[in-house]
């Protein structure tokens, strides 16, 4: 009986009645240390949990381990400490059918996982279900998983529902009940039926069986059991109720009445029921037929049958009442603990078997020090900040993992599109990632069907008729262990063979009218489905929270990464004709109409004196554009012949010219109106050139982040605008004084916040 004594278990979970039955087969198998977690989600999933911290003194662990494992959340991603304590001493962790834990103990546990399956309701199967909420990072994990991972289902005929990928790897374990011997002490004195419905308020689906309840049994008296979160309007409705009290009203109530006819889940309260002695009325074609049910005389095939029963039972018809109480123990037979301790050992015993082979496999292999390969991706043709804050992501990724001891090798893909990319754009890249180009190829859903196939991905099936992966001529990058993509501009969902997460810096499209209704659908649905989506701001994360409709664990922040810029401080010093530079692109939301307006006040009104040199991609011949914003700049730039004097455009510059012209300028001008910010006023600061810039959330946050001590206008407002330039005009100098120094600026480099980036990208792989 001791087979399993040196066997540590977790037993994640925090069903009560759950609790008592199953941490008792473990200890009668031989399981002497089992840990239990110390908190619980407090959701409506959980109505029935509860905390005992009984097992700890049986646990022999150093009191700060026990206290690390007690402070966890194991419902969603513990520390990693935590889960180095868990792979050094136990051995075998019993979780539910929660997403979150159920992705972190595949990614993070070396020992053997049971998922607890109790059943589900209507024609659900849980091999749909993994694909419905889990999505792919759950698939992936529970692929990795591999034969450490077992699917202990509670009742043995629901294994025959699942698709082989579940069933394959199923073990029965039957659900029981700890006591199960029928009690005497009965009454029945309340003329009611007992009827359990918790969630009325709140959940759809109990509510139809409230209502339905109510009108099949009008005008007989009743309790309602079940806690309510949402306060129901009915006398008869009990609520949450002590454990006490419960016994108290099964003792006096006359009747309970089962109501489901779902033939793959059932509940506790109907064997509590009979094991408390009161008569079960039930409907036929549910579970309790599977279980010995058919032909009992509390066994109603119709409503009105079960109706009719009750009403024979309330009316004092003590003879049907006895042969009821007196058949249906029968359904207990299954819930017994001895009944069900053949198939606990059986299947415990498969699965310690499996994890000694595994575990005998890993310690038999030649130690190898596996590197991970990251392919960060740029789904369009993406170029100057977007293309520089790439490069700059996928070297924080090179050297966080070097930092950690992990060495990734970094994969920076781009379009191949020579025009736009030639060899001089990529002179930032360090030598050691590698960069190859692509081009995306659209599958049909058929195709995709047939290549998830392929890949192992057994049960997939397309949701979308056409699907996207990137060909790269050699693998469709599928030598790489994660797809990071810069942005969520991507068309069709991407084919989930890899995992694939997202950089995304902005939802300009929420703000501007950028887009055509319904064309963000596909960018907020890459979002959605992806591992998880890195954002730099918090005004991004809460775009990504309450816009794109991401789910909170998957949106991580991180620190803003700005290229590299040199740091030079008045080498050159000001030569020839004060000016400063206005830096732009075609953009909407470079709020092209309130800068012209901005400059005609400072100078026809506010007599400025500096002249406006404009730089960026495609700014060099903005005023001959067709682009209504752009045209309604050119206007008022034809009505201002001051404004044509003073203004001069000097169009997309390479780097060094960039940095030439910029270092010579008095202030940088940054008038966009909403985005991510701009890391153009960062190297205006490494050259010692202060910055005026617009005042919106993703700014200030850039401008704490860097210490940049920006001085600030409301973009909404020209004449804010013009009057903050002239300013500049007389404070520019000052300002200088104002900019961070060389040692804070050296702080905010790749190296310092590489490990942060590294972090997540890791706990994708």
């Amino acid at each position: 009986m001791n087979e399993f004594k040196s066997l540590r278990v977790m037993w994640l979970l925090n069903h009560t009645t759950f609790r008592h039955f199953e941490i008792f087969q473990l200890s009668n198998m031989g399981v002497k240390e089992i840990f239990l977690p110390k908190s619980f989600p407090f959701d409506e999933g959980n109505l029935s949990a509860s905390v005992t911290h009984e097992f700890d003194k049986s646990l022999q662990l150093g009191a700060s381990d026990i206290e690390l494992l007690n402070e966890q959340d194991w419902y969603g991603e513990p520390e990693a400490a935590a889960w180095e304590v868990a792979n050094k001493y136990f051995d075998v962790i019993f979780i539910g059918f929660f997403p979150r834990q159920m992705l972190s103990a595949c990614l993070n546990f070396k020992g053997s996982i049971v998922i607890r399956a109790f059943g589900l309701g209507g024609d659900n199967t849980y091999s749909q279900l993994i694909r419905q909420i889990g999505g792919q990072s759950l698939q992936f994990a529970i692929a990795r998983a591999g034969g450490r991972l077992w699917f202990g289902f509670g009742y043995e005929h629901l294994m025959q529902c699942e698709e082989d990928f579940v069933a394959n790897r199923s073990v029965f374990m039957p659900v029981g009940l700890k006591t199960s011997n029928v009690s005497d002490q009965w009454q029945g004195n309340e003329k009611r039926i007992f009827f359990v419905c918790p969630r009325i308020g709140s959940s759809p689906y109990f509510r139809g069986i409230y209502n339905n309840f109510i009108e099949n049994f009008k005008g007989i008296p009743y309790y309602i059991g079940g806690a309510q979160p949402i306060r129901i309007n009915d006398p008869n409705i009990l609520g949450f109720v002590t454990n006490q009290r419960y016994s108290e009203i099964m003792r006096q109530s006359r009747v309970m009445f089962y109501h489901s006819q779902e033939p793959n889940h059932i509940h506790y309260h109907p064997f509590e029921a009979i094991r408390a002695g009161i008569p079960l009325v039930f409907m036929a074609g549910g579970m309790l037929d599977t279980m010995g049910g058919i032909g009992l005389p509390g066994r109603c095939r119709t409503v009105a049958e079960a109706r009719k029963k009750i009403k024979r039972i309330l009316a004092d018809d003590w003879v049907l009442i006895e042969k009821i109480r007196a058949s249906q123990a029968v359904l207990l037979e299954p819930m017994k603990p001895e009944n069900c301790e053949p198939a606990w050992r059986d299947g415990f015993v498969r699965i310690v078997a499996e994890l000694a082979r595994w575990r005998g496999e890993q310690a038999a292999r030649p130690a190898v020090n596996m590197r991970k390969r990251v392919a960060v991706i740029l789904p369009v043709g993406y170029r100057g900040g977007s293309l520089r804050g790439a490069i700059a992501l996928a070297q924080a990724i090179h050297l966080g993992s070097r930092q950690r001891g992990e060495d990734a090798e970094v994969v920076f893909a781009h379009l191949d599109d020579p025009a736009s990319y030639s060899d001089d754009v990529f002179s930032d890249l360090p030598v050691s990632i590698n960069r190859r180009s692509f081009n995306w190829k659209i599958l049909t859903a058929a195709d995709a069907r047939r290549a998830m196939r392929y890949a192992g991905f057994e049960g997939w099936e397309p949701a979308s008729q056409y699907y996207q992966v990137p060909d790269d001529g050699i693998q469709q990058l599928l030598d790489c262990d994660l797809w990071l993509c810069i942005s969520d501009r991507i068309l069709h969902p991407v084919l989930p063979i890899k995992p694939m997460a997202l950089m995304v810096y902005d939802y300009l499209q929420r703000y501007e009218n950028l887009l055509v209704h319904g064309a963000d659908m596909p960018f907020l649905s890459a979002a959605r489905s992806a591992e998880r989506v890195l954002v730099t701001t918090e005004f991004t994360r809460q775009d990504a929270l309450q816009y794109a409709g991401v789910e909170p664990r998957k949106v991580s922040k991180v620190p803003m990464l700005a290229p590299e810029f040199p740091i030079q401080r008045g080498v050159l010093g000001h030569q020839g004709a004060p000016f400063f530079i206005w830096t732009t692109n075609a953009a909407p939301h470079k709020n092209h109409r309130h800068a012209a307006e901005a400059l005609r006040i400072y100078y026809e009104e506010l007599q400025g004196k500096w002249d406006c040199q404009v730089t960026g991609v495609n700014t060099k011949a903005m005023l001959e554009s067709e682009l209504p914003h752009l045209k309604a700049m050119a206007e008022v730039f034809a009505h201002s012949l001051v404004l044509q004097r003073h203004v001069k455009w000097v169009g997309e510059l390479v780097d060094n010219q960039y940095r030439q012209l910029l270092s010579q300028a008095r202030f940088l001008w940054h008038a966009g109106r909403i985005d991510n910010g701009t890391f153009s006023v960062i190297e205006a600061a490494c050259l010692g050139v202060p910055s005026l810039s617009s005042d919106y959330p993703a700014m200030r946050e850039i401008d704490a982040q860097f210490s940049l001590s920006l001085a600030w206008m409301d973009p909404d407002s020209p004449r804010n605008m013009a009057v903050q330039l002239k300013h500049m005009e007389l404070e520019a100098t000052g300002r200088q004084a104002l900019l961070p120094d060389e040692a804070q600026l050296y702080a905010q480099r790749i190296d310092k916040h590489a490990g942060a980036y590294w972090q997540e990208v890791r706990a994708c792989l």
